[in-house]
């Protein structure tokens, strides 16, 4: 697969979160989670490295529901479609006619795409700060993923931007648009049967 197409896929998986939030959780950060159950966007994604230069780009959209199913659909540069239906992880690269699948809790532990599809109380998985100007600093407590922190940026109570730093001293950002909270998402949006032809690699129940 081309070192790109992976890196794409591994930083989206790379940083769960909430399904309920402790007195302790800011209320702005609480106030974002609660009720939540579906959300959609469209993203930019970046990532920069060390030297804060970009070195990746790409776009698309996602949808979310609540708790543990999720959908990004990679449409540039390359078409790339990561979906969590529940138990599944399936990740798809159309290019290579490439499926790969996995079980969905021994992949996403702390990342991006299961913050905000909500697996585990956010306070389990993260050490919470609150920064100046509607910011939030996540802290992972366990060191089972590649991500050292998440930041969280919020502009009148809604979700803007999320930056994961790694391990290897880049930082994905993820820039959301066209946000749609708690739209009708039908649960086949989720399901994802592996296209005629496509090799298959992995298992999973």
């Amino acid at each position: 697969m081309n070192v790109y197409k992976k890196m794409t896929m591994a930083l989206l998986l790379s940083a769960g979160a909430s399904l309920a939030m402790a007195d302790s959780t800011p209320a702005g950060l609480a106030a974002f989670f609660d009720d939540l159950q579906t959300l959609s966007a469209d993203f930019d994604q970046r990532v920069l490295d060390d030297n804060k230069q970009e070195i990746q780009a790409s776009k698309g959209r996602m949808w979310i529901r609540r708790p543990g199913m999720f959908r990004w659909d990679y449409s540039e540069p390359y078409q790339q479609q990561i979906v969590a239906d529940g138990e599944r992880l399936w990740s798809y690269d159309k290019d290579l006619e490439q499926v790969t699948v996995q079980v969905a809790d021994e992949v996403l532990t702390a990342t991006p795409a299961m913050l905000l599809s909500g697996r585990q109380p956010l306070q389990e998985v993260f050490d919470i700060r609150e920064l100046a100007g509607q910011q939030y600093l996540l802290t992972p407590k366990n060191n089972d993923s590649n991500v050292t922190e998440l930041r969280l940026q919020f502009s009148d109570g809604a979700l803007q931007q999320i930056a994961a730093a790694d391990t290897f001293g880049n930082t994905t950002v993820f820039s959301f648009s066209n946000i749609q909270r708690n739209p009708l998402l039908d649960r086949q949006l989720f399901s994802f049967v592996p296209p005629e032809g496509a090799d298959v690699v992995g298992e999973a129940p």
